[in-house]
């Protein structure tokens, strides 16, 4: 594929992915209003929440329980990855051993 193409789907799923998000977080930002109304006021005696509070809330808790990545979430065994799985089925019982091996040297040993 060349460049000219790729910078024009990148474009095009910009294009495409802003409304998306602006959308899920404006509805998200209803959401979390919803819920914080209708259950903590009465629970933990906390003040309503208007709907930029809410939207606020919302971003401030992206930022500091879910950062910034994009993408799968961190964490992902590896053997759910394809690529990983076609290569583990191409090795030797001896390669699968050595890997094993070398997993248990750097993770330590799993029960």
């Amino acid at each position: 594929m060349d460049g000219r193409n790729q910078s024009f789907r990148r474009r095009r799923f910009g294009f495409i992915f802003a409304p998306i998000f602006l959308v899920a977080l404006l509805v998200l930002s209803a959401v979390v209003m919803w819920l914080w109304n209708a259950i903590l006021p009465d629970l933990v005696h906390v003040e309503r929440i208007s709907y930029r509070k809410a939207a606020g809330l919302l971003v401030l808790c992206r930022i500091l329980f879910g950062g910034f990545r994009f993408g799968p979430p961190r964490g992902i065994p590896p053997f759910a990855n394809r690529d990983f799985r076609e290569k583990w089925m191409s090795m030797s019982e001896e390669e699968r051993k050595q890997f094993k091996e070398r997993l248990r040297q750097r993770c330590g040993p799993h029960k």
